[in-house]
């Protein structure tokens, strides 16, 4: 496509016409009017020509113009009448070219999507009044991914709670494919809608909402918003951060137990200067990996029992969220913390008789709800080139108790470190080796009973980025980690044992 750079375009111009009226028939002289001097005079302003170079033009313009004005003195004015026009159309040309850019400029500072605009009511007035198609774009990613189990032969049953792909066996899938439709539907109105075609339902795939909210903005400038509907619980920074974004192949199992799928209903007030928006918006842009625009300060409520899940007990539970990024030494940090508490009501299933005790039983609990509550704190020192990050989260969580008979609130706690380093090359393709070391002793409250998770893993791989369109992800894991779903063949509380287990995980990342 021909791009044209408005001074550059006026230069390449006037420098043809110059070139036409110089290789005029000797019948048609060029003629020292006064505007064919303020045409050579605007040539050198914009640095087509010399200083020396104007000087010769001029003079030789005149010492030609004394020979020609003897045998076509009518000549000259209808010359300089053409070249008055020409500059007339040149500087209405730039005119165009120069509002062109400028409309351009503006319309780059609409939302990137990741978060409502930043830009003013007059701006968007101005930008898309009557264009209500204009506030809306449309993008996603799939994940298409190889994964390789290797577990102890005597000891078999990995199962990774957050990878739908991950069990005995080795294969390839879908891990994500989403579609994403956002923008500002109106002055004040921000909505956001994503769908995921391999989400678990049941066991099988399907197409499942993912997100399905509005935010609504409070004041002119936009650093007070509520949110409403189906959306990404603000805990922890992990959980928030986009598996688009995101360096490992999952989430560390401490912070995603907290909120498995990362979303629930609620309804949150969120506040950030506008500041503090842009930066998170640029965190995104630049390639850092940030997590998106959560607000500086976010308190709301939500149902507690997970993502398009109704609520169980009639009883909410409660959130507070606070991220501060800011720049220090030319390095961009950022810490947070966040805290939940309310009663969550688990899923409890019979566990199937196993010699030599004959008969099942079901675990029992607590009809209203079984305490739940987390504290959570982070820090980020984002990748330029070498990155870190550290969570930590602890509390009390539904788990089964040891002889299995009854979920009761627990204690937990879990975190993990990750290191990293970006390397940009020339052509803007980007190396990132990575690694992560993750523990966590608490209850997986998700799955069926409660059961209680260890999990002590290194995982070490790195990200290849040819280009935006196109990310490449090989990631090594090795540790142990308990498997969560009920195995029949084991009596006693070995029903849900520790694995030993090697996981190779291949996935190309496709973003449209």
């Amino acid at each position: 496509m021909l791009k044209l750079t408005p001074h550059r375009g006026l230069g390449r111009l006037l420098a043809l016409t110059l070139a036409a009226l110089v290789a005029l028939p000797p019948s048609l002289p060029l003629a020292a009017s006064p505007a064919m001097e303020k045409l050579f005079y605007i040539l050198k302003q914009k640095g087509s020509i010399t200083a020396d170079e104007y000087d010769l033009l001029i003079a030789t313009m005149k010492a030609e113009d004394k020979t020609a004005s003897k045998s076509t003195p009518a000549a000259a004015p209808a010359i300089a009448q053409r070249l008055e026009q020409t500059e007339a159309k040149v500087e209405s040309l730039e005119s165009t070219l120069l509002n062109t850019k400028g409309q351009i400029e503006e319309l780059t500072r609409v939302s990137d999507n990741t978060s409502p605009s930043t830009l003013t009511k007059t701006d968007l007035d101005a930008l898309l009044s009557d264009k209500w198609y204009e506030r809306v774009k449309v993008r996603g990613y799939v994940q298409t991914r190889f994964v390789g189990i290797m577990g102890d032969d005597d000891n078999p049953g990995y199962n990774q709670a957050n990878d739908s792909l991950a069990s005995d066996s080795s294969g390839i899938g879908i891990r994500r494919g989403r579609l994403v439709f956002s923008g500002d539907v109106t002055d004040h109105v921000f909505l956001y809608l994503q769908a995921d075609y391999n989400a678990s339902v049941g066991g099988s795939s399907a197409l499942q909402a993912r997100d399905i909210y509005a935010d609504i903005s409070l004041d002119p400038a936009r650093e007070f918003r509520v949110r409403v509907g189906l959306s990404k619980v603000p805990y922890g920074f992990s959980n928030m951060q986009s598996s688009q974004n995101r360096y490992a192949l999952e989430r560390p199992d401490a912070l995603n137990s907290a909120v498995e799928g990362e979303r629930d209903m609620g309804a949150y007030l969120i506040w950030a200067p506008y500041e503090k928006r842009n930066l998170f918006k640029d965190l995104v842009k630049m390639g850092l990996r940030g997590s998106g625009d959560y607000g500086v300060l976010s308190l709301g409520v939500f149902n507690g029992q997970g993502i398009n899940n109704s609520d169980r007990n009639g009883q909410l539970h409660y959130i507070a969220h606070a991220a501060w990024p800011f720049e220090v030494g030319g390095q961009i940090v950022e810490v947070g913390a966040s805290y939940y508490n309310g009663r969550y009501v688990p899923t409890a299933a019979t566990i199937g008789p196993a010699a030599p005790t004959p008969g099942g039983f079901t675990p029992t609990f607590d009809p209203t709800g079984v305490r739940d509550t987390r504290f959570a704190v982070n820090a980020i020192l984002y990748p330029q080139p070498f990155g870190l990050e550290a969570e930590w989260t602890w509390g009390e969580g539904p788990q089964l108790s040891q002889d299995m008979r009854t979920i009761t609130s627990q204690s937990l706690s879990g975190g993990f470190v990750q290191a990293v380093y970006r390397h940009v090359f020339p052509n803007q393709a980007e190396f990132i080796p990575f690694v992560r070391w993750q523990t966590f002793d608490g209850a997986r409250k998700f799955a069926a009973n409660a059961p209680r998770n260890r999990v002590d893993e290194l995982a070490l791989g790195f990200e290849y980025i040819p280009y935006p369109e196109l990310e490449l992800t090989l990631m090594y894991a090795t540790g142990t980690r308990t498997n969560t779903v009920d195995n029949p063949a084991v009596v006693g509380a070995a029903r849900y044992r520790d694995v030993n287990y090697h996981y190779l995980g291949i996935q190309a990342q496709i973003n449209f």
